[in-house]
């Protein structure tokens, strides 16, 4: 909850009157400054240490990774060397289907790591496939404007 991901979600979300739950390990937590930031702009958040606790309030899922990934090996190469995610911050099929809202959608901002299985992607809350998508139209129509190729 220290990316910037999840920072700039928050400034977001201070636009909307909508409440929001942060899920992560205690040594990844919101910082006290970020916390009174949000509080300031009176942002709507809590915090949780397991997301079984509060997938069920769940609208929408937004997954980062918690195991900082090492992009310049493959994991095969990486071997045991390669950190796994807690099961308390994995959003697995089972977890999905006993205590998420069966209209939930699951994003994620790719590429990931082991918090989301495989055997997710094919499930009705999966989304992350089409939000991947989206962002390279999006970033393709910016870099257009940018260019001068579309006003």
């Amino acid at each position: 909850m220290r990316m910037r991901t999840m920072h700039s979600l928050g400034y977001a979300l201070t636009q909307f009157d909508c409440p929001i739950t942060f899920v992560g390990p205690p040594q990844m937590t919101l910082t006290d400054e970020f916390k009174a930031e949000l509080r300031q702009y009176n942002l709507n958040f809590t915090e949780a240490e397991h997301v079984a606790q509060v997938i069920h309030k769940a609208d929408v899922i937004l997954v980062e990774p918690v195991v900082q990934p090492d992009y310049t090996k493959a994991r095969d190469e990486r071997g045991a060397k390669v950190g796994l995610t807690p099961d308390n911050y994995k959003i697995t099929r089972e977890l999905l289907a006993t205590k998420a809202k069966s209209d939930a959608i699951l994003l994620h901002s790719l590429p990931r790591m082991d918090e989301i299985p495989t055997d997710v992607d094919i499930t009705r809350w999966s989304r992350y496939w089409q939000e991947a998508f989206n962002g390279v139209v999006m970033r393709m129509a910016l870099l257009a404007l940018v260019l001068g190729a579309e006003e």
